[in-house]
């Protein structure tokens, strides 16, 4: 039975903030909303926060097509793969560093769970205004150094994770493959950084390990959107986060020393966290580095606040450098554009 307000696709709520009330209504979930906000989902999600009288939670569906220029599909079904990974990892993470899901909706591909603190903060954000904290990044290096040794070379983890179509749809293909195409020269490379990057699988990967995803109030960081998780390889996590504040340093100079410094953390913070038989995973952040970097000037999903065009071609030379010929270490990276003129 189709309700009166609701729009569907093949039978399939859409949902918005207009709905949502009515929606929640039909499953008992009650007292009703008070408020309703849609927030930031990205390309890939709708993503409502509600207030009761009782609580505050969030609402998360996924779309089947992204909201980027160019065409983009993924399987609608991820949304599940995020509502149990929150549900697996909880016992292994500190109290608060995961929503907590309430609800799963299979027909509708949506689920709810636990909001973060009213006060709450995304790290982007305070990294744009200049609230550079090192000890933020330490906690976001230990939580993903935790994620990776729980998960490690685990037959339980990789049977329920081990498929990378989501990660391939979400993430190789706009990334990289799209990449090439703008660097046909440069396809060769980006072909091997997928294939040796297949071929680590051993541990969970997050694929989404960035500042926008996580929520920072006083003694907590909540981490969030775990719709690419799968089982591969974790070095795309740490150059994914590692990435963002990279793409920082060149749109805010004036805080390179410090994003420096926080990059630093986490990766000491995050390295110390993982199994001994590790070593190789410093070049291969260093490989997916150059090319995430790449991928946000000229991929399917530039980094919205490069939009000066003499900006972006800093980058891109940067990255198509960093791509081609990698240092030895991560604080390298970081070291060669503080001590390089803003102009870069």
């Amino acid at each position: 039975m189709q309700l009166s307000g609701f729009r569907y696709h093949d039978f399939l709520l859409e949902l918005s903030a207009q709905n949502a009330a009515a929606y929640l209504e039909t499953r008992g979930f009650g007292p009703p909303p008070t408020r309703i906000i849609e927030l930031g989902g990205g390309v890939s999600n709708t993503v409502l926060l509600i207030e009761t009288p009782a609580r505050r939670f969030v609402l998360k569906q996924s779309l089947g097509k992204l909201r980027v220029e160019q065409d983009w599909f993924s399987d609608r079904g991820r949304i599940f793969r995020e509502s149990g990974v929150l549900r697996g990892l909880a016992p292994l993470l500190p109290a608060g560093s995961l929503p907590e899901v309430l609800f799963e909706d299979r027909e509708n591909c949506l689920f709810a769970m636990s909001a973060a603190p009213p006060e709450a903060q995304s790290w982007k954000s305070l990294l744009l205004a200049g609230q550079v904290d090192p000890e933020i990044a330490a906690v976001i290096g230990r939580m993903l150094g935790t994620l990776v040794y729980a998960s490690w070379r685990s037959p339980d983890w990789e049977q329920a994770y081990g498929d990378q179509t989501v990660f391939d749809q979400l993430r190789l293909d706009p990334y990289y493959r799209s990449t090439a195409l703008r660097h046909p020269e440069l396809a060769p490379r980006f072909a091997a950084l997928i294939e040796e990057s297949g071929r680590r699988r051993v541990s969970l990967v997050h694929g989404d390990w960035s500042p926008k995803n996580f929520l920072v109030s006083p003694g907590s960081v909540m981490a969030i959107d775990f719709e690419v998780i799968h089982f591969g390889d974790p070095s795309f996590d740490s150059a994914f986060l590692l990435n963002h504040l990279l793409l920082k340093s060149f749109y805010r100079p004036e805080y390179r020393a410090a994003l420096a410094a926080a990059a630093a953390r986490f990766w000491t913070e995050f390295r110390a966290g993982l199994p001994a038989d590790c070593a190789w995973i410093e070049s291969a952040t260093l490989a997916h580095l150059g090319g995430l970097l790449l991928a946000r000037v000229d991929g399917k999903s530039p980094a919205e606040y490069l939009q000066d065009a003499a900006l972006r071609e800093r980058v891109r030379r940067f990255a198509r450098r960093l791509f081609l010929d990698p240092p030895a270490t991560v604080n390298q990276v970081f070291d060669s554009l503080c001590h390089s003129p803003s102009s870069v």
